[in-house]
C-alpha cells in the first residue's frame, strides 16, 4: 500500500530533510512555539514496525511530498 502527501508550502533544505525524522528537530524556526518535534519521529517509528518505510522529497519554495509504503499481509 502508498499513501502520498503533497504540499505547496515553503519546502525543506536538504541539509534539514537529513534530519526531519530525529526527535525534537523543527525545521522551520519561525514556528518555534508550535509542536514539540515528534510527529515525523512517531510516524517513521510506526511505519517502521509495520514494516514499511517513508520517503521524503522536497524542494524550497516548492513544497514537500511525503510518502509511506506499507506492505499488504494476506491472511
Amino acid at each position: 500500500m502508498q499513501i502520498i502527501f503533497k504540499n505547496s508550502g515553503i519546502g525543506i533544505n536538504s541539509e534539514q530533510l537529513t534530519q526531519i525524522f530525529v526527535r525534537f528537530y523543527r525545521v522551520h524556526t519561525a514556528r518555534m512555539k508550535d509542536g514539540t518535534g515528534l510527529g515525523l519521529s512517531i510516524v517513521n517509528k510506526v511505519v517502521e514496525l509495520y514494516g514499511g518505510e517513508v520517503n521524503v522529497t522536497s524542494k524550497v519554495g516548492k513544497g514537500s511530498t511525503f510518502e509511506i509504503k506499507l506492505p499488504i499481509r494476506r491472511s
